[in-house]
This record gives structure tokens, sequence and C-alpha cells, in this order.
């Protein structure tokens, strides 16, 4: 049999595979289906005419379907193709560290979510960059969040096209075509019908599709770790074959004057790459943006940390991904592009109608992940720029209506950028993802615990981590791509090889802390930390909608303005005026006493 898969992997998606494509066609129809009926879901009667109902789902998710929607942040199609895929071409630091990072990330998790929940919650912060402007009282600030998010989202969404093409070049969709809009033409019609269901509606269509999307990753993971070892003597054989094959692509490295990167299992020479990949991926990936939009949606800080404590269960199923590498080098699949690796595993050692399956679980896992990112990136677009700088007094609907749009662009953009690029830029981008987000980290995390750090400060650490880790990134070359060709340098002071992202963010968050000690001393003003205020609500008030009570006017849902002020004297009970279009949990009015909810029964 491995002959014969070797034999079928020299032209993949050389002939059309029609079984496997009528299942996947069929599954792919069940989900758009879903797609356009998720705009009638958990409406409770309102209309989706504020980013709180389009962009965040009313916030009214509870645990069940959170800990499907923020899973389903972390298991994407590019995960399912990528990680494996990696394991199968040089083994367990470039791959096998994803388990790692997906484990340690629930603690920060546990930790940061919450409080973030909170704070966004009393003041109707909808983004990161919302919540850094109230903190700090900085637009510029909140620009360089937004935008930073922004530009690290996208070539992630283009990536979930990467994980789509893989499963439909295998299934040779598109084969024999002579023109290149006709093989692309699945992935346009596709990702066509994700922007026109998250258009209609919003995040509770990636968060029903997240059920579908997961179901079937459980299923065809399941099936694989039980029969596929079992087919192939059991996982001592399948690490005996992986070593053999890194033992002489190690080999063939040296013997060319290059060094060899192959390992089976990190060695002490790896440690500090494999750490630092792991810890600082686990910091970065919970600032992506669309990560936080999951988090905010949900209706309490309860059901946050019930997630968390419960969600590292998904590394378990990550792992178990993650050793189908090694499988498919068990399996004989041979291949130039690791990507790939995967999908034609399924497509040699299972029924046609089974490798339909997991090609639908790939692509629905594709599209779930690119709705949410391109709804939090049009987000953090429609609050911090358009809002911000073009039109504050944009009323609550008008937001929404910038967003809708906003996502359509982000979308077509992720797709100009897979087809018009070669993929391997795509991935060399989507590297300079982790260390562009981790710079926010100092600014996001950091203000939600007092003393805060000078916006001044942080601005200036934010920009010497991006120069720094872009810099570096753009000096490491592999054989595939002369620039970002990795995401590992030799970490100064240290003369071992690091993650970039971490060794930036270090610098970054020196001189964010040297920088405030300096600023403080000089007495140099910090900005308003409109956060301050306790928020208390009376949803009904008196006011022209948008207007504070003892401030200038500001538009209701994207205010970068605070979302509630105190109207009495200081010494007074508190009551709070918040804006109409932020809404309450779903249990009633919520009152913050302290660090604890109490519903209104």
């Amino acid at each position: 049999m491995a002959a014969a898969v070797a034999a079928a992997d020299a032209q993949p998606g050389a002939t059309f595979h029609g079984e496997q494509f009528a299942v996947f066609a069929v599954l792919f129809a069940v989900v758009v289906v879903l797609g356009f009926w998720a705009s009638r879901w958990r409406r409770g009667g309102k209309e989706l005419n504020s980013l709180d109902e389009w962009g965040l789902g009313g916030r009214r998710f509870g645990g069940f379907v959170a800990w499907f929607l923020i899973g389903g942040d972390v298991f994407t199609a590019y995960t399912f193709v990528a990680v494996p895929g990696a394991m199968y071409a040089s083994g367990a630091v470039s791959g096998w560290y994803a388990v790692a990072f997906t484990t340690m990330i629930w603690p920060i998790f546990f930790v940061v979510m919450p409080r973030l929940w909170d704070v966004s919650r009393r003041h109707g912060y909808v983004t990161p960059a919302d919540l850094v402007r109230g903190r700090y009282g900085s637009q510029t600030l909140a620009l360089a969040v937004a935008v930073t998010g922004v530009v690290a989202t996208m070539p992630y969404i283009a990536l979930q096209l990467v994980g789509m093409q893989a499963v439909l070049e295998v299934m040779g969709v598109g084969a024999g075509a002579t023109s290149g809009f006709v093989r692309d033409l699945p992935v346009i019609v596709a990702f066509g019908v994700l922007a026109v269901c998250t258009y209609t509606a919003g995040l509770r269509a990636p968060a029903l599709l997240a059920f579908v999307k997961d179901f079937l990753i459980y299923l065809v993971v399941a099936v694989a770790i039980v029969v596929l070892p079992h087919r192939f003597g059991g996982f001592g054989h399948i690490f005996d074959a992986a070593q053999h094959k890194f033992d002489t692509a190690n080999a063939a490295a040296v013997a060319a004057g290059r060094k060899p990167s192959a390992t089976l299992i990190p060695g002490s020479k790896d440690l500090l790459a494999y750490a630092t990949l792991a810890l600082g991926s686990a910091m970065a990936l919970f600032l992506y943006p669309h990560s936080i939009t999951g988090v905010l949606s949900t209706r309490s800080r309860n059901v946050i940390r019930r997630n968390a404590v419960v969600l590292p269960l998904y590394a378990v199923l990550l792992a178990f991904i993650a050793l189908l590498g090694y499988v498919a080098i068990a399996a004989g699949v041979h291949t130039t592009n690791p990507r790939l690796a995967i999908p034609l595993l399924f497509d040699h050692e299972f029924p046609a109608w089974f490798a339909g399956v997991a090609f639908a679980a790939i692509a629905v896992g594709a599209l779930v992940p690119a709705a949410i990112m391109s709804i939090a990136a049009a987000n953090l677009f429609t609050r911090t720029i358009y809002v911000g700088y073009l039109r504050r007094e944009a009323s609550a609907a008008e937001q929404t209506r910038v967003s809708k749009v906003a996502s359509l662009l982000v979308k077509f953009g992720a797709l100009v950028f897979v087809l018009g690029l070669d993929t391997q830029n795509s991935i060399n981008l989507q590297l300079l993802g982790g260390v562009w987000m981790l710079q926010t980290f100092p600014a996001v995390v950091l203000g939600l615990w007092r003393p805060r750090l000078h916006r001044y400060a942080l601005l200036t650490g934010w920009a010497v981590g991006m120069t720094y880790g872009t810099v570096q990134a753009y000096h490491q070359h592999s054989l595939v791509a002369k620039h970002f060709g990795g995401a590992l340098a030799v970490v100064p002071g240290l003369g071992r090889t690091g993650y970039i992202a971490l060794t930036a963010f270090t610098l970054n968050l020196a001189i964010a802390i040297a920088g405030t000690l300096l600023l403080r001393a000089l007495r140099v003003p910090n900005g308003q930390d409109l956060t301050l205020a306790p928020t208390p609500t009376v949803d009904d008030h008196p006011t022209r909608p948008g207007t504070l009570v003892g401030a200038q006017a500001s538009p209701r849902t994207a205010a970068p303005l605070p979302a509630a002020i105190p109207t009495t004297r200081p010494g007074q009970p508190t009551t709070v005026i918040r804006p109409a279009s932020t809404p309450p949990s779903a249990a009633g009015t919520t009152h913050h006493t302290g660090d604890r909810e109490q519903p209104d029964q």
C-alpha cells in the first residue's frame, strides 16, 4: 500500500474523485443552510442593528455555545493541515509545540479573560482597542492595537483558504482546467457563501456552524487515531518510521552543508526554541481579535472560567491530530508540500465517502474561524478608525452597516491575498502574526491591572517590539523562502535560538516599564483613565441617545469615549447612564459590585 501511496502522490489532484466530492458537497450544503438560518437563532426578538447584536451575538452565549465558539478559534483548517504537516516535514519542534501552547494558554486565559470581560461589559467595549482607549485615554495607542490586530488577522484568514485549497486539490477539483480562475472557483464560491452568511447573521453564523465543525473533526480524528495506528503496526512502528525519515533528512542536510533541523523529540539544544515557541504562542493566541470577540460574546465571567477549565481537552484532540503527521510517514505518503500530507493520508487510507467527510471537516474548519476573524477585524476598523477618526457621531445602526461592509472587504482581501500570491508568502506572513500580536500584550493585558503603565512608554515599546520582530523575521531564510523563512532567531546575549516574538516582547516590556518610571519622574501627564467610574446601570434614561451626562456627546454603541460615567457627586451613591445600545445580560440588568455579578431577579 505504501508503494501505491507514493506513486499516487506524485501528482495529487490529477484525477477528480467524484464520490469524495459528492459527500463533501452535501455536508457543505448543510452548513450553508445552517449559516443562513443562524440570523434567526438566539435573537431574543432583537434586530441585528447594533454591534452588540451583530458582532457579539447579543453577549448572551452560554457555556455550551462558548465551548464550541472559543474552541473553534483554536482549531482551524490550517491547524488541521499545518500542525501534522509540520510534524510530517520536520518533527516536534515545528509541530508538537502547538500541543504545548494550547495547553499553556488556558491558565493564562483563566486569569486574564474574565477580567477583560468584566471591564468590557461594564463600559460597553466591543474590541481590545476600545479597552485600551478607555484605560489610557489614548486614541493613538488604541489605533496601534487596532492596526496590529487587523494586519495580523488578514494572513490568518488567508491561511484558512490554504487549508481548503489543500483538500480541493487532493479531491481533484479543477483537475485538467487550464484556467487558474476555474481551479479556484470552488474556493471563491465557498468564501462568497460565507461572506453572505456572515453579513446576514453576524457572529451567530460561526457560533452555530462551530457545532457542525467540531462534531465532524471529533468524528474524523477518533476514527483515524484508532484505525490507522492499528493498520501500521502501532505507534512504536510509526515513531521508528518517523525517526528513520528524519535521520535520512538530517544526513542529507549535513552532506549539503546545511544545518539539520528535523527531530523526533526535542533535544537539549532545542529546548529554548521549543519552550519560547510554546510560551510566546500561548501569550499571543488569545490576543488575536477573534479570540477576544468569542470571549466578549459570553453572558458572564463564570462561563469563561468554566470553559477555561474544560477547554484543555482540545489540546488532547490536537495531540492526536499532530501525531497524524507521523502516521503519514509510516503510511508512505510522499509529497514535497507538507500541507497535503494529511489530505493525501485520508485519500488513500479510507473509503472515498469517509475521506469526503474528513475533507468537509477541514473545509468547515476553514469557514468558521474565517468568519469570526473577519467580524473581529471589521469591528476593529469600525470602532477605532471609522468612529474614532471619520464619524464620531455615527449611530449604532450605522456602525453595524459599516462593520458588515468591512467584513466583506476583509474576506475579499484575504481571498485576493491567497489567490494572487504564492502560498508560501501567506505562510511566511502568518508567522509574523504571532510576532505582531504579542506586542499588544503590555497595553491590553497589563492594562487590566493597576498601576497602569504610561501611554507614551507603551507606544514606544510597541513600536520598538514591532520593528525588531519584523526585521528579525525578515532576515530568516529557508529552502523555500529568501525572507520571512521562520519564526526562530538567535536570542541576543544567550547565543541560542528562540522565538522572535518573545524576544521582541521582552524588549517591548522593558522599554514600557523603564519609560513609565522615567515619565513619572518627569511628571509627564498620563491619559485619563475612563474605566475608573463604577457602573451600575440605568437603561431607560431621558437623555438623547449617545449623550453622556457631564461630557460631550458621543455615539451610542461604538463611542471611543466611555460607555458610562457617573451622574452624581463624589461620595454619593453612583448612578450611571449606559447608552441604550449596550444591552444588559440575558438574565436581566447586571449590577457590578466589587468583582461579583448580581443579576436582577
